[in-house]
C-alpha cells in the first residue's frame, strides 16, 4: 500500500524533484503546498502519511506550519528542507516535533527514499 506525502514548498521546481523523487510503488504525491498557511490546510484535509515541509515560505514559515500541524495531530510525520546555511531553523524544528531533516537542493534519491523509510518505521 502506498505511502501517502505531501509536499509544501514555495518553489515549484522543488516541488517538481522531490515529486520525480518520491513518485513510485511505495510512496504517492497526494498532494502539494506553496506556502505554510496551505501546507497546514492541506495536511487537515488529506492527513498524509508523511510531509516534506520547507522551512522558508511566505505567508506561514515552514517553522510556524510545522508547530500547527504537531498541534492537529503530535503523532505527524514531517521531514523539513531547509538549505545548507539554515541549520539553526533546522534545530528549532527538530525540537518543534520534525522527525528529520534534509538539505536542498535534494539530489540523492536513495537517501531520501531511505530516510522516508525510516521516518515512517
Amino acid at each position: 500500500m502506498e505511502k501517502r506525502v505531501l509536499i509544501a514548498d514555495d518553489a515549484m521546481f522543488m516541488r517538481f524533484a522531490l515529486k520525480n523523487i518520491i513518485d513510485g510503488d511505495i510512496f504517492k504525491v497526494v498532494d502539494e503546498a506553496s506556502d505554510g498557511a496551505e501546507a497546514v490546510d492541506k495536511f487537515r484535509d488529506i492527513k498524509p502519511d508523511l510531509t516534506i515541509l520547507d522551512l522558508n515560505m511566505p505567508n506561514v514559515s515552514g517553522l510556524e506550519a510545522l508547530k500547527q500541524i504537531m498541534n492537529l495531530d503530535s503523532k505527524a510525520k514531517v521531514i523539513v528542507a531547509c538549505c545548507s546555511g539554515e541549520m539553526n531553523l533546522v534545530v528549532e524544528a527538530l525540537k518543534s516535533g520534525a522527525a528529520d531533516y534534509i538539505v536542498k537542493p535534494v539530489r540523492n534519491a536513495e537517501e531520501t527514499i531511505d530516510m522516508m523509510n525510516r521516518v515512517l518505521g
